[in-house]
């Protein structure tokens, strides 16, 4: 099993992605829901990639998940869904050229869990998570990347996932050393164009750290 995806190459071709950004659907989504936020992004020298989850999903034809989330089944498919993810990632240094040293991998919701899962076991330049939570057990040992950065957006009302769990998100993190960039919104589950805005800076603040350590 592979993961399918969708990539959007830099709109500036003629030059080297100087990040390549992953984006993971939430729960019952796919790669085209979250690929049609890619307008609201002004980063032309970046370059985009939407898999998606290997597991259909039971209520929609066209929904994926990356683990089940039904109370008689949690988490079935999660050891799955994080091994493909991560031989996925370690795969896109070949496929793209851009080093996982430049690459931010971001999500929504149980997107946003398996970026914070496999964020912290690999050498990323950053994480997004939007509406996202932790998963269980995590350990210290797990975070292999000291000088990596986290952008935790969440809102006040979220009915899907509580508000306290990005609380926690954040001070697990900081707890394991990771430098965390921390908003909550007024709003419920969902991404709106502000959080893109602070997404766009959180790269933007990526690419130009990159830049000064090729210098």
């Amino acid at each position: 099993m592979s993961l399918k995806y969708i990539d959007i190459l830099p709109s500036t071709s003629n030059k080297k992605p100087s990040i390549l950004i992953v984006c993971l659907h939430g729960w019952g989504s796919n790669a085209d829901d979250v690929a049609s936020l890619f307008r609201f992004f002004q980063l032309p020298n970046c370059q985009f990639i939407f898999p998606n989850a290997p597991f259909s999903y039971a209520s929609s034809p066209t929904g994926k998940q990356w683990y089940n989330l039904q109370p008689e089944n949690m988490y079935d498919g999660l050891t799955e869904s994080r091994q493909l993810l991560q031989d996925f990632l370690l795969s896109l240094a070949s496929s793209t050229g851009v080093p996982l040293s430049q690459t931010i991998l971001s999500g929504f919701s149980q997107g946003g869990a398996m970026t914070l899962d496999l964020g912290l076991k690999l050498p990323l330049a950053g994480l997004v998570s939007m509406s996202g939570y932790l998963h269980p057990g995590l350990l210290k040992q797990e975070v292999s990347n000291t000088l990596l950065k986290a952008l935790i957006m969440h809102g006040k009302q979220d009915e899907v996932v509580p508000l306290a769990a990005a609380i926690q998100a954040k001070v697990t993190l900081q707890s394991l050393g990771v430098a965390v960039e921390y908003h909550e919104f007024d709003m419920g589950h969902e991404i709106r164009p502000s959080m893109l805005k602070l997404f766009q800076n959180f790269v933007i603040s990526a690419v130009q750290e990159t830049m000064s350590q090729n210098i």
